[in-house]
């Protein structure tokens, strides 16, 4: 490791721009995805929840009556978590009907996006239905550029779509480094749920 001084000047000048919602995307095969925008929805619920602005969480893989660790902090603060799928794909016992659930959940989404009412809507997963075929692409990206100005949307999910990566503000990609389920340990409780 090589050891640094840290920074004494300031690193950048204050950006002039207009302050305006984001669209920002947490992609890659790395660990941290719907974390990271989970963390990002409490900050702006914690901020923003006071005068009256909403944050929305839809997740696209997971069921309506998922009790994941996210979901009893959230329900117990106030903050919406919707499941709008049926699980892994893999497990699903009527592709077709994983894909309906998925169209039913994006025109949810789309219409908490377009209707201005929320500072952030979290779209956790939404590039699997994307690249599964079962939701319209051109649709999704028309959505982010007609939201409402001051409405941030964080998109999560492996191999995020160039398009919408070309159309976001930030862009974050998970590089996979080491992961403990590739050395045969399992899912942790609280890790990984």
């Amino acid at each position: 490791m090589q050891i640094e001084s840290p920074p004494t000047d300031k690193q950048y000048d204050k950006p002039e721009g207009e302050r305006r919602g984001l669209v920002i995307v947490h992609t890659g095969d790395g660990k941290g995805k719907s974390t990271a925008a989970f963390g990002l929805a409490l900050r702006a619920f914690g901020r923003t929840h006071v005068h009256g602005k909403l944050v929305k969480i839809f997740q696209f893989m997971k069921v309506p009556s998922a009790r994941f660790g996210e979901h009893r902090i959230f329900e117990q603060l106030g903050l919406p978590i919707e499941g709008l799928g049926d699980g892994f794909s893999w497990k699903s016992q009527d592709l077709e009907h994983s894909a309906q659930l998925a169209r039913d959940g994006w025109l949810k989404a789309r219409a908490a996006i377009l209707g201005g009412d929320y500072f952030m809507v979290t779209l956790d997963e939404l590039t699997y239905p994307l690249i599964y075929g079962w939701l319209p692409l051109d649709d999704v990206l028309q959505t982010l550029r007609d939201r409402p100005r001051h409405v941030h949307v964080v998109i999560t999910g492996r191999r995020c779509p160039p398009e919408i990566i070309e159309l976001a503000d930030t862009v974050t990609e998970m590089t996979l480094v080491k992961h403990a389920f590739k050395a045969g340990i399992p899912a942790q409780r609280g890790i990984e749920d």
